[in-house]
């Protein structure tokens, strides 16, 4: 179970994984206190594991008992650059999984799977074909349609979700508005909680230099409130 009593951080290890395909590639994030609790974090279209909202919410659950996973999904560990091409999802949804089931070997407790963006729609759509995989899920800035095709709904899979989930969506966002994810998350047949970060776009305020010293914390409180830990 996290706790919300502040820990030294340890930094972050280098962490492979070769036994599997996909292969698991990130870092890993060893709190000094263990709960026994596990969270695997990954990145959108365009970023990779370094990306600095990622780094700051890895640390954050460190800091509360979990061991945190940041990973590169098989697409980025493949090319360096560029989105994700056609047919890369089914892959990149089992990369996630040998995440899952790599932290899993580490840890006695729950594992919980988040992701930005497109990590984070992939993640939605293992788990719903899979609930086995993780205990809830934690979504930030979830691409609900592509900007300028609300009509466009990438809702098809939701009402198979059946562990918690936390949607974490700024504003300004052009995935999704607020009105548009509150209507999409009611198709959930499971607890969830939509929290809106005002002012932000899909970067959740997290562009450039710019690191929303105090979201990390909401977010770690949230995802605590939302499964009772």
């Amino acid at each position: 179970m996290l706790s919300h009593g502040l820990k030294m951080v340890i930094p972050a290890e280098v962490f492979t994984e070769t036994s599997v395909d996909p292969y698991v590639r990130g870092f890993l994030h060893r709190p000094t206190k263990s709960t026994g609790d596990a969270l695997v974090l990954t990145h959108g279209a365009g970023g990779n594991c370094k990306m600095a909202l990622l780094v700051a919410l890895a640390e954050a659950f460190a800091e509360t008992g979990a061991t945190v996973l940041r990973c590169d999904l098989p697409f980025r560990q493949a090319r360096p650059f560029g989105p994700p091409r056609p047919g890369n999802a089914e892959r990149d949804r089992q990369g996630l999984k040998n995440a899952c089931a790599a932290v899993r070997s580490l840890v006695s407790g729950r594992i919980f799977l988040g992701g930005q963006s497109y990590g984070g729609r992939q993640a939605t759509m293992l788990c719903a074909d899979d609930p086995a995989v993780a205990n809830g899920l934690l979504l930030l800035s979830y691409p609900l349609h592509a900007p300028g095709r609300p009509d466009q709904l990438r809702t098809q899979h939701l009402p198979k979700l059946r562990i918690p989930a936390l949607f974490v969506q700024g504003t300004k966002d052009p995935f999704g508005t607020i009105a548009e994810m509150e209507a999409a998350v009611k198709l959930i047949p499971a607890k969830v909680v939509l929290t809106p970060v005002e002012g932000v776009g899909h970067d959740l305020g997290f562009k450039g230099k710019a690191k929303p010293s105090d979201l990390p914390t909401m977010i770690v409180k949230a995802f605590g409130k939302l499964l009772g830990l």
